[in-house]
């Protein structure tokens, strides 16, 4: 008997399936140990001695094992074939050893397979090794490295940048892209251009259009119609001239489809096609992954295993017949310089299993399963055959010249199963022109100028995102997700529509460290860096060399901040910021200059609770503050005494803007009234939509509905912090819309409070599912949560994970939802824990069906 471990419950159940009764099979819930985050855990004049500690959620997990190793004193170590895998194999090995749970005679192995199938798990056990110190090594340099930037660097940001959260040695490189994408669009200033289009009758009457592409003898570049004058000169000039075809051009084209998907692929068609996030997209193909669906889903590798290419091209055969088969199977070659990153291509594990024949209910895995599945078919399918034509049409004096361009597609091949999205829409010539021949004579039944203007560079989405990464070097398979979501988590970029835009944070932690820490935020650095740690993971380069050589540069830029003083750091920011916070005022006047007083000068400030505005250095005589984000040209008139909206009872009503973005006021500031009425514009009402009517409506809150029917006491409606409610006495009850609080009466307030008891927790609501009964009693049902949809079990709730809806949700996800939050929180029920124990810790089934669902962090 051997102890087997593995990182999560359902990587560890589908192993069990194909070990048997030889093995107890435990997961460690991802990493066991990590560096505390506190001064000291790295240690660089100690030659960077790294202080880990057991997290206090991985020790029953440990002990766990420890207590398995007693009755089976072999330790099969069955982690992730990567960089991460490997480092919490070494983890597990250095944590058990320290508690005597490992002792020097007890048998170590470490096994990798790139699937979780039968032939792969039992290919594995047969050919053991030890653990991989190099890419250990690795992995140490790269934790070491992460700790000292962000321990050392944050601190900084927090003394410097007053509502700064944290930097990283690659989140920071990752946000600045994102915004300097954002000033390049906020710089960019479009240019015109017209092109000239004739919609033309062949002699059968059949009809096509073309374009201008020459006068005059010259050939026609982008912006050489400049203007409408121009345009109508080019409208003419065609018109007036009979046109003919001066040649037709026909040649054979192929398309060849694309190589399997690799992680940064993957992510980005995932983003392209369903608008999956990275994060979303790695959990849910861990999970496809864990259940033996597909293979290995980190990894920089585009080769396939010769088996999985003929599979492929059987069922190629099968299904669309021996034309779609290329005569030999396509071989793709890794393109990573890293080959510990370089395994095999993410593909299904048995070709044979269609999407259609897949057996998981999860939506996403249905998704995300079919795009692997097709594109891995896709690879080794036939190229499809086209046929691109171009006529060329022009006058008898070769003073005007147009052309018409077509694709038709003769066999298609590889489209017959996928074809790759794309980032953004281009123009497309896959349209069938007209049969002609050179000499034919052309009616012109219009000719039409179009006017155009040059478009910034778009947003990043995700996808784009991880493509421009993958590109400099920035980030491995295993960090992308990871960084991509740190940077939202942090506030410093949002996202709508799924492009990223760069938040005013953002926007001034990476003005701060440009300025300051500038070669730590060069792209080539960056990837020089991950280059080295590539090498070490070789075994080519010692790790801790690589760790000193970078702290003696850091530690120095570290120290020359030490004297810097907030004022210099503001007036720096706004120097490099200020055609993104002074925008040009439609009146050409001095943006600088403050609306209100006329005499002070706008600047950068931080506010004491944090963050930042831009308020009048003519304080405190004048008190005029703004958002960063500035007003817009259409919003200009809310600075200063805002625009009034009119007057009521005397009193003039305004709509101005502050620090905390718009609001009406009634009346003025006075030295008897310092602070007269105010109200905030609710989250969805636009400054556009806002008269005296809707101000008036505002500031008339809280609304009195009227006596409660049972104990006389008023009832009001209103909007706070929390958004709108309804409020009797001391207690408050939501409402689900801000327009609700003009409108509600009595019986529906009185309705929406009753449930809402008034000790504050709301009365039981109606499951949205019942999905049965627990093992250990009780019903397990869905909930509606304030933060989204959960799994209730007696008093334990687990909150549903993103990719998983209510409707889809299965009884054994739900119990293993609710068991590892009871096991999380110690609060597993009695009933649970007066089961006898056994001899062995729950190894195969029991462990793998009941264990938390936490899984390794590895993005």
């Amino acid at each position: 008997m051997a102890v087997v471990v593995v990182e999560s419950p359902a990587k560890a159940k589908t192993i069990n399936k194909y070990l048997g009764d030889g093995h107890t099979v435990l997961a460690s819930y991802g990493h066991v140990r990590d560096l505390p985050p506190k001064d000291g855990s790295v240690d660089p004049d100690d030659d960077f001695e790294m202080k880990w500690e057991v997290a206090s959620d991985s020790r029953k997990h440990v002990r766990a094992i420890a207590d398995a190793l007693k009755d089976d004193p072999e330790l099969i170590l069955a982690t992730d074939p990567d960089r991460e895998g490997e480092a919490i194999s070494w983890h597990l090995t250095e944590a058990l050893a320290k508690s005597r749970a490992l002792k020097k005679d007890t048998p170590v192995k470490r096994v990798v397979f790139n699937a979780i199938t039968k032939s792969a798990v039992t290919q594995a056990m047969e050919n053991p090794r030890d653990v991989d110190m190099p890419l250990v090594r690795a992995y140490l340099a790269r934790r070491a490295l992460d700790y000292l930037v962000g321990f050392n660097l944050s601190p900084v940001l927090w003394r410097k940048l007053p509502g700064a959260k944290s930097a990283g040695r690659v989140q920071s490189v990752c946000l600045r892209l994102i915004v300097e994408r954002e000033m390049e669009i906020e710089a960019f200033r479009p240019q015109e251009y017209w092109s000239v289009t004739a919609a033309l009758t062949t002699p059968r009457g059949q009809e096509f259009s073309a374009r201008l592409v020459s006068m005059g003898g010259k050939r026609l570049d982008k912006f050489d119609i400049a203007t409408s004058e121009s345009a109508e000169i080019a409208v003419q000039a065609v018109s007036s001239r009979a046109l003919s075809v001066h040649s037709v051009e026909a040649k054979p084209a192929s398309r060849n489809p694309s190589a399997p998907f690799m992680t940064s692929t993957l992510q980005q068609e995932a983003s392209r096609k369903f608008g999956m996030g990275a994060k979303q997209c790695m959990s849910t193909a861990q999970r496809l992954y864990e259940a033996g669906y597909i293979t290995y889903m980190r990894t920089d590798g585009i080769d396939m295993a010769p088996e999985a290419v003929m599979a492929a091209r059987d069922v190629i055969k099968d299904r669309y017949g021996d034309k779609y088969v290329p005569k030999s199977p396509r071989m793709y070659k890794n393109k990573a310089k890293n080959a510990q990153e370089a395994h095999e291509c993410i593909r299904p594990t048995d070709m044979s299993i269609s999407p259609d024949r897949l057996k998981i209910g999860d939506s996403d895995q249905r998704k995300l399963y079919d795009l692997i599945w097709k594109r891995t078919i896709a690879c080794q399918m036939e190229a499809a055959k086209l046929e691109r034509t171009t006529i060329d049409i022009g006058s008898k004096d070769r003073q005007v010249g147009l052309r018409a361009t077509g694709q038709v597609v003769l066999f298609d091949g590889f489209l017959k199963v996928y074809e790759e999205g794309r980032d953004d829409v281009v123009d497309d010539d896959d349209k069938r022109l007209p049969q002609m021949t050179q000499g034919d004579a052309l009616d012109t039944r219009s000719v039409t100028p179009e006017q155009h203007f040059t478009q910034p560079p778009p947003r990043y989405t995700e996808a784009t995102l991880v493509k421009k990464m993958e590109e400099l070097g920035i980030g491995r398979p295993s960090t992308y997700a990871s960084i991509i979501t740190t940077i939202q988590d942090r506030g410093y970029v949002t996202k709508d529509k799924n492009r990223l835009i760069a938040a005013d944070k953002g926007r001034l932690v990476t003005v701060f460290l440009v300025n300051y820490f500038r070669r730590y935020l060069e792209y080539d650095f960056t990837a020089d860096l991950e280059s080295q740690l590539d090498d070490v993971s070789a075994g080519e380069r010692d790790h801790k060399e690589v760790l000193a050589r970078f702290w003696h540069d850091f530690s120095a830029a570290i120290a020359e901040t030490a004297e810097l003083r907030i004022t210099e750091v503001l007036e720096k920011i706004d120097e490099v910021l200020a055609p993104h916070l002074y925008p040009p005022r439609e009146d050409g006047s001095d943006p600088r200059v403050c609306p209100k007083c006329g005499a002070g000068r706008l600047n950068l400030k931080t506010a004491r609770s944090g963050g930042a505005f831009i308020g009048c250095n003519n304080y405190p005589e004048c008190r005029y503050t703004r958002p960063l984000a500035g007003e817009d040209e259409g919003n200009a008139e809310l600075a200063g005494d805002g625009k009034l909206l009119g007057h009521d009872n005397g009193d003039p009503i305004s709509l101005r803007t502050g620090r905390f973005g718009p609001y009406v006021q009634r009346g003025e500031a006075t030295k008897e009234a310092p602070k007269p009425p105010r109200a905030s514009l609710p989250k969805g009402w636009e400054v556009d939509s806002i008269d005296l009517e809707k101000a008036l409506m505002l500031l008339s809150l809280p609304r009195p509905i009227g006596p409660h029917p049972e104990d006389g006491e008023l009832i009001e409606a209103g909007i706070g912090r929390y958004g709108p409610f309804v409020k009797h006495g001391r207690k408050y009850a939501n409402l689900p819309e801000v327009e609700e609080v003009f409108t509600i009466g009595m019986n529906r307030a009185v309705e929406v409070l009753a449930a809402k008891p008034a000790r504050g927790r709301a009365a039981a609501a109606a499951p949205l599912r019942e999905l049965g009964e627990h093992p250990d009693g009780g019903t397990l049902n869905v909930m509606k949560g304030r933060y989204g949809p959960y799994v209730k079990w007696d008093k334990v709730n687990a909150t549903l994970p993103k990719e998983m809806t209510p409707e889809e949700i299965t009884l054994d996800q739900a119990i293993e939802l609710v068991n590892a939050k009871a096991s999380a929180g110690g609060k597993k029920k009695k009933a649970a824990a007066r089961k006898p124990a056994a001899k062995k810790p729950a190894a195969t089934k029991a462990k793998t069906t009941k264990a938390p669902a936490k899984k390794a962090a590895k993005g």
